[in-house]
């Protein structure tokens, strides 16, 4: 199937994130005719994951449906598939789902397909320790740690018992900080009075993490108090450990020395790194554009694509003025290549280079913990939660999805409870049954290749 080039300047853009979703957006009244591309129905509120993966909210108040969001903008239509290729020469964009391939041409492109969960080398760590980069993720997590505790319950071996009552959570980042946090907040208090043979407060969390610091980002400060905070917490911190082994027992970890500790835990979370989409390299290969270390673009100062002005990539898969991978940058490119086009349209200059405002990070440790590093000011404890409280529901997408996301917040938060404890089978089988299928179909595309030449 082919989408041809619209008598309106066409604008494709990929991805339905922060980035894609601003800009598309932003090109309102701009005249022209925007076609979205994306590999889900749904714009993904990723700080919140680790909350879906925890029980406190559910899929749908972080990831409304993208064609409801964009319903009241006619000249956005919303296209369901992967993009697989990228041809600059022709300007086209090519797109599957399942046999389907899409054909997409057009004038001007944004590129911002956002990134995934990095092993560094290590993608066999996969199958036994989920990253938290999309729904399914969250979702098996909330299967993998709920479970832990059924089995653990069922368990008559005290040393097994323990494996299954111990949580392992890979990067002392934001996301790391948060799920240990929340993973603790769920063993000591939602879960205290749910079992019979077990108690929960007992539970073993192991924050690990190969730099030396939590939350490095917000400076040595709130960082020292967060270690500390997660302490209280019954939170094990061990920094400069890197993980050099993983298996469905636990891991191995590996200080400088080269000391080796095994960690028994039956439930690992991998919330070390990230790299960007493989269309990253795509683009690098027929541009001829440099690219850093983790595969990002070193992109023009206007966020342009080097030799490809029509060209904009933004949000995780570029790299300019060692901006962070955040989603207010994404935003705010977002809405600054949107504004280049509609300039070019209307034979304005272009604008200045792009300039990133940072507007301030924050993370949650626990209920009623938080930090917030905002320009000069740092801030810690409830007043940086109330802060982190009132930007995250200021950022959610639509009104129904605030009010229900405040009810379950009060819910947790207040009380014990957690609105999202439901798991199925199907969440903690679903990764391998997708990755088997992926090595048939490619066998199967192997064996056609061959017997056709």
């Amino acid at each position: 199937m082919t989408e041809g080039i619209s008598r309106r300047h066409h604008v494709v853009v990929i991805g339905s994130g922060f980035g894609g979703l601003f800009a598309a957006k932003r090109l309102k009244r701009a005249g022209v005719d925007v076609t979205l591309i994306s590999r889900t129905t749904h714009h993904l509120f990723q700080p919140l994951l680790y909350q879906v993966a925890t029980g406190i909210l559910s899929e749908g108040e972080i990831a409304p449906a993208t064609r409801e969001i964009l319903r009241r903008r006619r000249y956005i239509k919303v296209l369901l598939g992967e993009v697989t290729d990228i041809d600059l020469a022709a300007r086209t964009v090519f797109s599957k789902v399942g046999p389907d391939v899409t054909t997409t041409r057009y004038d001007s492109l944004i590129v911002a397909a956002g990134a995934t969960t990095s092993y560094f080398g290590h993608d066999e760590f996969q199958a036994y320790a989920p990253g938290l980069k999309s729904i399914d993720d969250a979702l098996e997590l909330r299967g993998r740690i709920l479970t832990a505790f059924e089995f653990a319950e069922l368990e008559q071996d005290a040393k097994a018992r323990e494996e299954w009552l111990t949580f392992a959570v890979v990067g002392a980042g934001a996301t790391g900080v948060e799920m240990a946090g929340q993973i603790s907040e769920l063993a000591r208090r939602t879960l205290v009075k749910d079992y019979r043979n077990i108690d929960t407060r007992r539970t073993r969390i192991v924050l690990v993490d190969a730099l030396d610091d939590v939350l490095g980002a917000f400076g040595t400060k709130l960082s020292a108090g967060a270690a500390k905070q997660l302490e209280k917490l019954g939170v094990e911190v061990w920094l400069d450990e890197k993980v050099v082994a993983v298996d469905d027992r636990g891991l191995t970890v590996e200080d400088k020395s080269g000391t080796q500790v095994r960690i028994q835990a039956r439930t690992i979370v991998w919330a070390a790194g990230v790299k960007p989409s493989s269309l990253g390299r795509t683009l690098a290969e027929q541009s001829g554009a440099e690219t850093d270390r983790a595969g990002r673009i070193k992109v023009q100062p206007d966020c342009s694509l080097p030799g490809h002005p029509e060209v904009f990539v933004i949000g995780d898969m570029m790299t300019l003025n060692d901006y962070p991978g955040v989603a207010q940058v994404a935003m705010q490119q977002g809405k600054y290549a949107a504004d280049q086009i509609r300039r070019r349209l209307n034979r304005k200059p272009d604008q200045k280079p792009f300039h990133y405002f940072d507007k301030g990070s924050m993370a949650t440790i626990s209920r009623f913990r938080a930090v917030a590093s905002i320009g000069p000011f740092r801030f810690a404890g409830f007043i940086a939660w109330l802060l982190w409280l009132a930007v995250h529901v200021m950022y959610l997408v639509g009104f129904k999805n605030r009010v229900t996301t405040v009810l379950h917040w009060a819910v947790s938060f207040i009380g014990r409870g957690r609105a999202q404890r439901t798991t199925t089978h199907q969440q903690l089988v679903g990764r391998n049954a997708v990755q088997v299928a992926a090595r048939s179909e490619q066998a199967e595309a192997t064996h056609i290749g061959a017997t056709d030449s």
